[in-house]
């Protein structure tokens, strides 16, 4: 066993051989002089100078034929502001696949013989030395004298990277020394583990809220993505990816891609770092107010669907609610799903804008136009219309008069020749169906419908058998102050307008005393020939008597007829 252990961390020597002028010695001693300086304990450490500084690493001149290097987050601040010039002790930890030396600032000892190599055991001090092999279970190493390394305190993962590391120049600690069986074990993941440690503290130190800081994504979770910022990771949470909803980090994001960030939240105990992309782009809702108005028409897409109504997407990181309630004027829509699907795109009506809640209510059916706005001047009593049947209940059948409006044909006003228990005996759904408007109320976007009233034959009959002025008889079914509706014949109604013969009638019949006698002699009469008696007095005009009217007007075309009491 050698008394003394020759350096490892010595410059590479070319081209010399046994004939150079300079011996190796004076070659290691003229390198000490100029490239080293030893510290009170012996140790012995390489000074590098700044060579330059680029946006990851720091390139020093060690001394060698090759610079070294160091990741900015070595130093303090980032090594912002670190000059060209400046002086740091270093030392080799191996090369790179680049060929520059990988430094350390930690201080590495350098024993020369086996008291250095006790005092270093029992400081737990960084040494230097060089892995000349992989053996069964781990590495040698070479510290002056032969060491081993066991795989698992290699620092490094599988049997690949272990054989990368012989050749290199290492840091390591002794972890046992035993000077009688001269059996040496060291140590490199403690360092490499203990540098990791020091670069995490001083990384946390350095990052304050609101930084904007380089990081690499390192990998994706449903709830996120990791991003590597040199040495700690932080978290960039699907919600602070984007303005716009994201499905799943990976609808927007890829392991390895580059990103410049937020930093938004620091805490150094628990070892957390809250990342934000969207927070880099103006928050969109701070113009909405001046962008979005009330009665305002907008093209969006659906993006969501709930069981109160549709979420539409007007720009990205802005959507609006259409609630079920303002989908449809006439279809009663229990869910969205009835009427949209996501990815549609709508037209809508802005109802209402509100920045501060951060809320846009949308109207389907306004963008469409209130059809119900027409209906009055359309469709007017007594109007006649064509349409299909849309729905059939037991009460009766609804026909589509136009797009958004309905009407309901009773199952009384269905015929007037029998008796109809359903009206699925005589319809069915897509049936084209006319039939006259007998009531209307817009308020409630009520229309009550007939089909009797409408029935071809009856009324195109009844006008072909009479002419304007002929004494008919009906009986008066409605009446109100100054008309009634009179029933000429099976479905044919009309309207007459009371005369002033009529009004006289009943006023004289109100003042008059009734008379026993001419009582007697009416009802006599009217049992016999079933004609009022001579000179009794007229019936009061009420529903359900049976006159006698004179046509006053036959329209063919709008299907009126028009009498007057005769």
């Amino acid at each position: 066993m050698p008394n003394e252990i020759t350096p490892t961390s010595l410059p590479p020597v070319e081209n010399t051989t046994e004939s150079s002028t300079e011996s190796f010695g004076d070659l290691l001693a003229q390198f000490e002089h100029s490239h080293s300086h030893k510290t009170e304990d012996g140790a012995k450490q390489l000074e590098g100078i700044v060579v330059t500084v680029d946006a990851e690493s720091v390139y020093l001149d060690i001394g060698f034929k090759t610079e070294g290097i160091l990741p900015r987050t070595a130093f303090e601040n980032n090594a912002e502001g670190l000059a060209a010039g400046s002086k740091f002790p270093v030392s080799v930890k191996g090369r790179n696949p680049e060929g520059y030396y990988e430094l350390s600032r930690i201080h590495v000892a350098q024993p020369k013989d086996w008291s250095s190599l006790e005092e270093a055991f029992a400081q737990k001090a960084a040494v230097s030395g060089v892995v000349t092999a992989v053996v069964k279970g781990g590495l040698t190493v070479d510290i002056g004298m032969r060491a081993f390394m066991p795989a698992s305190r290699s620092g490094v993962r599988d049997a690949a990277e272990m054989e990368k590391l012989v050749g290199q120049e290492i840091t390591c600690r002794i972890i046992k020394l035993d000077t009688e069986e001269e059996d040496v074990v060291v140590d490199r993941r403690v360092l490499v583990e203990e540098q990791a440690r020091v670069l995490e503290q001083s990384r946390y130190a350095e990052l304050k809220e609101g930084d904007i800081v380089s990081g690499q994504v390192r990998s994706l979770a449903s709830y996120g993505a990791f991003v590597d910022l040199g040495g700690i990771d932080g978290l960039l949470h699907i919600s602070d990816i984007s303005w716009s909803r994201v499905g799943t980090p990976e609808d927007v994001l890829t392991v390895g891609q580059q990103l410049q960030l937020k930093v938004l939240k620091v805490e150094p105990e628990s070892k957390r770092i809250s990342l934000g992309l969207k927070q880099l782009e103006a928050e969109p809702w701070e113009a909405v107010g001046e962008k979005y108005k009330e009665g305002q028409r907008i093209t969006g897409s659906v993006t969501r669907l709930m069981d109160f109504g549709a979420f539409v997407e007007l720009e990205p990181g802005i959507e609006g609610l259409i609630h079920v309630s303002e989908m449809s004027w006439v279809q009663k829509v229990r869910k969205p799903s009835d009427l949209l699907k996501s990815g549609d795109t709508v037209d809508a009506m802005v109802l209402s804008v509100s920045p501060a809640e951060r809320r846009i209510s949308l109207g389907l059916k306004q963008a469409l136009g209130d059809p119900w706005a027409e209906v009055p001047k359309k469709f007017p009593v007594g109007a006649a219309i064509e349409g299909p049947v849309t729905r059939l209940m037991k009460f009766g059948a609804f026909v589509e008069l136009a797009e958004g409006v309905e009407g309901l044909v009773h199952i009384s006003e269905i015929s007037a020749d029998k008796r109809i228990n359903h009206p699925q005996d005589v319809l069915r759904v897509g049936e084209v169906v006319k039939a006259q408007v007998i009531g209307l109320d817009p308020e409630k976007r009520q229309l009550r419908l007939s089909m009797k009233q409408l029935i071809p034959t009856g009324f195109a009959e009844y006008m072909e058998e009479h002419k304007v002025g002929d004494v008919v008889s009906g009986r008066v079914v409605e009446q109100s102050a100054d008309s009634a509706i009179v029933e000429l014949g099976d479905g044919i109604r009309v309207t007459c307008l009371k005369s002033a013969k009529a009004a006289v009638e009943a006023k004289s019949d109100s003042g008059a005393a009734l008379d026993l006698s001419s009582l007697t002699s009416m009802l006599n009469a009217r049992w016999k020939t079933g004609a009022p008696a001579a000179g009794s007095q007229p019936e009061p005009f009420g529903v359900g008597q049976v006159r006698s009217f004179r046509l006053v007007k036959l329209d063919p075309e709008a299907q009126q007829i028009e009498v007057e009491l005769a």
